[in-house]
């Protein structure tokens, strides 16, 4: 008889965690997330779309944002997809990060490679870098434009949607 209440806890555990999953922020590693972004100018400065794409890392989730982020050079595009990026990261309380863009000046920037010197960038690049404060791994790379086609589709949906919209 006590040989079989011993057999039982561990099922009893078992659907204990099934009806309890740990919260992503307490779960060991959390939520590994890799991020597609891009920036896109017309004109530069010109009317101007961020896109952004999220995978997680060995799961299920997959978003796609795209934001109209009205006149903008490039430049400070890639910086307002890298800030859409971030944030969205810090909603989902991942906690490790990697960025891909075709921005070579940005990813260096963030890299701490090149200088800042222009001050709108600036003051994109301190928020950015605040915000990574947030992860516990923090990587950028920097892509060719062939493998960062989706993210630049989705910052140019949001200049066309923009566009037709004000007719």
């Amino acid at each position: 008889h006590h040989g079989r209440v011993g057999q039982r806890v561990p099922q009893a555990a078992e659907l204990i965690e099934r009806a309890y999953p740990p919260s992503p922020s307490r779960a060991t590693g959390g939520l590994r997330l890799v991020m597609n972004i891009d920036g896109a100018s017309r004109g530069n400065p010109g009317p101007a779309g961020i896109g952004v794409m999220i995978r997680q890392e060995g799961g299920p989730l997959e978003r796609e944002l795209w934001k109209y982020i009205g006149e903008a050079t490039n430049n400070v595009a890639e910086y307002e997809a890298l800030l859409l990026a971030l944030g969205e990261a810090g909603k989902l309380k991942a906690a490790e990060v990697a960025i891909l863009s075709d921005s070579e000046l940005l990813v260096r920037q963030v890299e701490g490679r090149y200088r800042v010197k222009h001050p709108r960038l600036a003051e994109l690049h301190s928020r950015a870098r605040d915000l990574m404060k947030a992860f516990s791994s923090f990587h950028i790379e920097h892509i060719g434009r062939e493998r960062n086609r989706q993210a630049d589709a989705l910052a140019n949906r949001a200049i066309d949607e923009a566009l037709a919209a004000s007719g």
